[in-house]
């Protein structure tokens, strides 16, 4: 009988401490004290996009060689990467009752697939192996890889849409709950999709191509593992889902009550708010805002939806910007991410987009154009800033 050895190449090691990597930040996902429904989904998808590895890094080392029976254990689950990391973005925005089972069936098909034909004798296991499975059911599975890929960049994408409106209609440091971040979520779906097409179009063109011309595949989706693992313990502590809105609830009640004039509605809310300094406040919130003007969020809402065509963000911001512009007027001012800060807002990006839309320029450019005895700067009016 020959014996056979391991060998433990630059490809092996790589991609083995990459996925011993994604292992550790999975752990301290799935144990991270804040927003854990959260942290444990994409704790989840970090062990999946290990084990995706993980066949390739003992293939290399000529593990499949050494232990036939190896073939078919279900290490690697592409179909759960799409379920788990849409579960994870929809845990920032949960939405309609929704059941994520459904979402897990194809990944459990496809590990009972597996599973099942793992526990085959090894002469049908190899003979199906090279026959059957790598001619027709292989084939399957990367079309159904890549759609799931596709499908659930497109409804992250509907998630985020949806979750960065809420953010702007309930609070006025809604950067704080970076959206941002699960945008690059969706990014990095895509990327792996493309990775997989182009690899996929690759062997097509190609005729096939061999086990070690896909070690550039496998490298690229561990990075991508790994940006996701260090970018999400990042976020690790994000804030709790918002709540739902009274917003909605209070819509249903319109038709039943007389019209109102939103206009003049908003613009003495805008008063209030402006004489108050409530807009200082640096978690403002639209419920946070109804109560100190004696009414109800779903009232608010509408009131400045509807009376300045704006969002709750852009209307507080616009308020805080006006706050900057006139301590740049009336004060010697040496830090504008100091007095950005002390106005309320909660971060510097959120500072500069909220300035220029009330203002068509930079902080730094007004405070060196109120020195001019010429400048006017333009006329008192909350403008809509992008979202």
């Amino acid at each position: 009988m020959t014996e056979t050895h391991l060998h433990l190449g630059w490809r092996t090691a790589l991609l083995g401490l990459v996925a011993f990597q994604l292992l550790v930040l999975a752990v301290m996902m799935l144990a991270a004290p804040q927003n854990r429904p959260a942290n444990r989904w994409l704790g989840l998808a970090l062990v999946t996009i290990a084990g995706l590895l993980v066949p390739y890094a003992i293939g290399f080392a000529g593990a499949y060689d050494a232990w036939p029976w190896l073939t078919f254990t279900p290490f690697a689950i592409p179909l759960a990467v799409g379920p788990f990391l849409y579960a994870y973005a929809r845990s920032f925005d949960p939405g309609p009752s929704e059941r994520l089972v459904w979402h897990a069936l194809p990944a459990v098909l496809q590990t009972g697939y597996l599973a099942f034909c793992f526990l085959l004798p090894i002469g049908p296991k190899w003979s199906w192996y090279t026959g059957g499975h790598n001619t027709f059911v292989a084939p399957v599975f990367s079309v159904l890889t890549l759609v799931s890929l596709a499908a659930y960049a497109l409804a992250i994408g509907r998630i985020l849409a949806r979750y960065r409106k809420r953010l702007a209609n309930q609070r006025s440091d809604d950067d704080r709950f970076s959206a941002r971040w699960l945008s690059d979520v969706q990014s990095a779906i895509i990327v792996g999709l493309l990775i997989e097409i182009g690899f996929w179009l690759w062997s097509l063109v190609s005729g096939g191509i061999d086990y070690f011309q896909e070690t550039g595949r496998y490298l690229a989706l561990g990075a991508l593992g790994l940006y996701l693992g260090v970018a999400g313990w990042r976020h690790a502590s994000l804030p709790a889902p918002l709540p739902v809105s009274e917003e909605v609830g209070s819509n249903l009640l319109d038709h039943a009550r007389p019209a109102h004039d939103w206009a003049a509605i908003a613009q003495d809310m805008a008063q209030r708010t402006r004489t108050e300094l409530w807009w200082k406040e640096a978690d403002l919130t639209a419920p946070r805002l109804s109560r100190l003007l004696g009414t109800n969020t779903g009232r608010v809402s509408r009131a400045i939806n509807l009376g300045l065509g704006m969002n709750f963000s852009t209307f507080i911001n616009g308020l805080r910007a006006e706050g900057v512009a006139e301590a740049l007027r009336t004060r010697d001012v040496t830090d504008l991410l100091d007095l950005a800060f002390e106005m309320g807002f909660a971060s510097k990006a959120s500072f500069n987009r909220a300035f220029r839309a009330r203002y068509a320029m930079a902080p730094s450019q007004f405070r060196r154009q109120v020195s001019d005895p010429d400048f006017s700067p333009p006329a008192l009016k909350l403008k809509r800033a992008r979202s």
